[in-house]
């Protein structure tokens, strides 16, 4: 009986592993910061959003449109300015099984969050150089942070 409790943990192991999906890793607090070219913190007032198809995924495209409370990095932001943050989250739809991948930004807010956006303008975001747009992608897979209200 002994034995068998070994190889079963193994199997379980095993099976946990052969399921997961190759999600980006979060980047720490430190790694946002160094990352980001531009830190706000402010409310979401809109949250623009379109999908698309592209071979097996399905793509949700995110604008949050936030109002700056506090600029905490970069140039050119200040408090009452409205900055569009651009994120993304994407879906399997293909009839294979899934590749491992990431399927994008996680901890999104919502309409009214507070939250502390790390984004990339004409710079790295955490999944791609190609962001020479003169927009704002949002840092990496979490690069919104909810902020609690005062008091709670």
């Amino acid at each position: 009986m002994t034995r068998r409790i070994p190889i079963l943990a193994l199997v379980v192991v095993l099976a946990v592993v052969a399921t997961a999906r190759a999600e980006k890793a979060p980047l720490s607090p430190e790694d946002l910061l160094k990352t980001a070219t531009h830190v706000v913190v402010g409310q979401v007032t809109a949250i623009y959003t379109r999908t698309e198809t592209a071979g097996d995924w399905q793509y949700t495209h995110y604008v949050a449109e936030v109002r700056v409370a506090e600029a905490e990095k970069g140039d050119g932001l200040k408090k009452g300015d409205l900055v569009y943050a651009r994120y993304w989250h994407r879906g399997w739809v293909g009839k294979t099984k899934q590749p491992p991948s990431t399927s994008g930004h996680t901890g999104t807010p919502g309409k009214g969050d507070t939250v502390r956006v790390y984004m990339a303008k004409n710079a790295y975001d955490g999944f791609t150089e190609a962001n020479h747009d003169g927009g704002f992608n949002v840092i990496g897979g979490n690069g919104f942070e909810t902020m609690k209200p005062a008091g709670k």
